[in-house]
């Protein structure tokens, strides 16, 4: 409702049909959309294109839905104001399909002024073309609007994006309501990674794994979910998603991202992220505030934009990408942090695991916030684009996992202490393949209150052991576990039994 009790207009209905308005364009071409983007591209050494946007990160700040907040008379006529506009410009309308599991795959109309023709061609690389169904869901980007502002109407399929160029806003536009469907259909839309890793144990009996990895951007999740893990045949290991699911009441998990991944660019290194580097220097990538030169050259270490520097890459660009993008079942899902009073990796009960989805533990990074980069943040979920209750979520996640017995992890892929040991991608990757492999012993940790690792075999985990690396730790867990609590208490929906169960 408005401030003045009258019912709010349904936007999607006032959308433009891009087949018969003639001042739009309907769905060109990736080589027409880049040709219509060429005045703002530089051309990489590898014949990319790249572009610079104004904006460099999301404006969650500036981001309301119609379920969470109290939309006003000026937001309505902000948006209002939007749509109406669009039949007086030079547009581009591109269609793509977001999912193809056939529970939850939903066509994405996408409309930006035909000036800005780089977001469309950066966007639509992602997804995968339409099947000619008619639009789920529907989002306007002007990025010449005078306000920045984002708004989303969530049950009828629509959102405003208003003053900002940065195209992770069209794309999280789309799996922000891919999400919220999910929810509504009985399952959990999840900011996460999906994996398929295929093993063999001590007695060469083979074991097919499938994988969550759920964390805020540039915490690792790309580089886990696509890494090869350096197994050898028989054994191996297919990234299906790189940053949004959707976990279903049946146990499957339907991936977004048909076409391609948004990756992460700064500090890309061949030698850390084979898989990665491999598909962002391919020909067929993207690139957005990376550091290009006048002769093409990039520069991964190069921060003059922005640390958020991204890359569209081509899932057929990477050797560890399956075809498919949906996984038949989930049987680990580990939740990714970088808080140094956490191992490298602890094993979770099924409300523990509820805590840990609540509490989102990591660091906030250039994609979220750049003016409170490195800052220990919470996100329920890990998850910046949950619509309705953050509660109602931790409540579905437990009885999700508990159901279909499900085993759940912390991962610190960051440090220990101050900084004393740094966990790399190796150890990493190490713990990942023992523990699909099933050959890691666990033990319950007293004094951490934790079930860590006992023996991992190829590292030496007690060199990890979290006390050993913190002055006055036992003060600093009470603490930490005293600020959990109270975080916890904050969300009125949470069940008492999750609640309890910090750790």
């Amino acid at each position: 409702m408005s401030e003045t009790g009258t019912e709010p207009p349904t936007y999607a209905t006032r959308l433009p049909d891009p087949e018969r308005a003639s001042n739009i364009r309907y769905n060109p071409t990736l080589t027409e959309l880049r040709s219509l983007a060429r005045d703002d591209e530089r051309t990489t050494e590898y014949g990319s294109p790249a572009y610079v946007s104004k904006y460099r990160s999301r404006s969650a700040d500036r981001t309301k839905n119609a379920i969470d907040d109290e939309l006003t008379e000026a937001d309505h006529s902000l948006v209002l104001d939007a749509v109406t506009s669009l039949s007086d410009r030079d547009l581009l309308c591109v269609d793509r399909l977001v999912g193809r599991h056939p529970d939850a795959t939903y066509c994405c109309r996408l409309f930006v002024p035909t000036a800005y023709a780089r977001i469309a061609l950066t966007w639509a690389k992602l997804f995968e073309p339409t099947d000619g169904r008619e639009p789920d869901f529907q989002t306007v980007q002007l990025p010449d609007a005078e306000e920045t502002a984002i708004r989303i109407f969530p049950d009828e399929g629509t959102t405003a994006v208003l003053g900002s160029d940065y195209t992770g806003e069209a794309k999280k536009s789309f799996l922000r309501l891919f999400m919220y469907r999910a929810k509504e259909n009985g399952g959990l839309g999840l900011h996460a990674g999906s994996k398929r890793v295929t093993v063999t144990d001590d007695e060469s009996t083979e074991r097919t794994v499938g994988q969550l990895f759920l964390g805020l951007s540039a915490t690792g999740k790309s580089t886990l979910t696509s890494h090869g893990c350096w197994l050898d045949e028989p054994e191996h290991a297919a990234m299906l998603q790189d940053d949004v699911c959707a976990l279903l009441p049946d146990g499957s998990v339907a991936g977004s991202e048909g076409q391609g991944l948004y990756i992460k660019t700064h500090g890309l290194t061949q030698s850390e992220q084979p898989a990665l580097y491999d598909a962002a220097t391919a020909e067929s990538a993207v690139f957005e505030n990376v550091a290009v030169d006048e002769d093409g050259a990039v520069d991964f270490e190069d921060d003059q934009y922005t640390a958020n520097g991204r890359a569209v890459v081509q899932r057929e660009e990477l050797e560890s990408a399956a075809e498919e993008i949906d996984l038949d079942g989930v049987d680990q899902i580990f939740f990714i942090t970088r808080n140094p009073l956490m191992p490298p990796v602890t094993r979770l009960d099924d409300q523990q695991a509820a805590v840990a989805f609540m509490l989102g533990e990591s660091i906030e990074t250039s994609a979220g916030d750049p003016s409170r980069a490195g800052e220990s943040i919470r996100v329920v979920g890990t998850n910046p684009f949950i619509i309705g209750p953050e509660g109602t979520e931790g409540n579905i996640f437990r009885e999700l996992v508990r159901s279909l017995d499900v085993d759940c992890y912390v991962m610190n892929t960051g440090y220990i202490g101050q900084q004393t040991v740094d966990i790399g991608v190796t150890e990493s990757v190490t713990l990942l393949t023992e523990i699909a492999r099933g050959t890691v012993e666990w033990r319950t940790d007293d004094r951490m209150g934790l079930t860590i690792p006992e023996s991992v075999p190829g590292l030496d985990i007690e060199q990890f052991y979290v006390p050993d690396h913190v002055e006055d730790y036992d003060d600093a867990r009470t603490a930490l576990r005293e600020e959990r609590a109270a975080y916890l208490d904050s969300f009125p929906q949470l069940d008492d039994e999750i609640a309890d169960a910090v750790y």
